[in-house]
């Protein structure tokens, strides 16, 4: 069992091995990955533990100039990830995370999360699948940050969706994080869903292991996991 000291570095990690929004340094929530996962998404992979092959298709990475202006609705929006493992539905707090939800229903209608990898995958100290870097490479991001939100009081349970960062207030890009497991975390990375469906499809995953690439516990998924599609919708 890992030491409180050990779980804050891992934890600083996270805000490093994520995926910048400028694309310079990593965002992350665990140990920092180097460019695990960049060829997940380019070449098929044999199906494994009822996930099926990789597909082909690359993703388009885009850069944006600047945030774009919060036109959703203060409300619960529901974010569709397809993936080749299965389904994950998360019910995504648009009240007290409006920057946040808004940033991702613009991208995922650019289709900017499309045929990416997911990069990272944690099993020891803290529990969490890392994705939404179309370079699959942890540094990545679509050129803007958006600011941290609802860090009061925040908890990471088993379901929790929320946001990489670089280690700095108001860093976070496009990358993110499920929690599969109760995660104990700083209240460093903006909660912004809850997995209402698919739970199941993260423990799988995770029970595939990782490669460690990064240390004991820490890399790539040894499942590679790629988004198919990525959709947010009101309600």
């Amino acid at each position: 069992m890992r030491t409180p000291l050990a779980l804050a570095a891992l934890a600083v990690a996270l805000t490093a091995c994520g995926g910048s929004s400028s694309g310079g340094s990593a965002d992350t929530v665990a140990p920092q990955s180097s460019s695990t996962g960049s060829s997940t998404a380019s070449s098929p992979a044999a199906a494994t533990g009822g996930c099926q092959a990789v597909p082909a298709a690359k993703p388009s990475p885009q850069q944006f100039s600047h945030e774009p202006k919060v036109t959703i609705a203060r409300t619960a929006y529901t974010a569709t990830i397809d993936t080749n493992c299965g389904t994950i539905v998360v019910k995504l707090d648009g009240k007290n995370a409006p920057h946040t939800v808004n940033s991702f229903a613009f991208l995922a209608g650019k289709h900017y999360f499309d045929n990416t990898p997911c990069h990272r995958l944690t099993t020891s100290g803290i529990y969490v699948l890392q994705c939404g870097d179309p370079t699959g490479t942890g540094s990545g991001g679509p050129g803007y940050t958006i600011p941290d939100e609802n860090l009061k009081g925040a908890k990471y349970p088993a379901g929790t969706l929320a946001m990489a960062n670089t280690g700095q207030p108001h860093s976070g890009g496009s990358q993110f994080f499920f929690c599969y497991a109760n995660t104990r975390l700083p209240p460093q990375y903006t909660p912004f869903g809850k997995v209402t469906s698919g739970l199941d499809v993260l423990k799988k995953i995770a029970a595939a292991g990782t490669d460690d690439s990064n240390g004991p516990g820490d890399g790539a998924p040894k499942q590679p996991v790629v988004i198919t599609s990525f959709t947010v919708t009101k309600g």
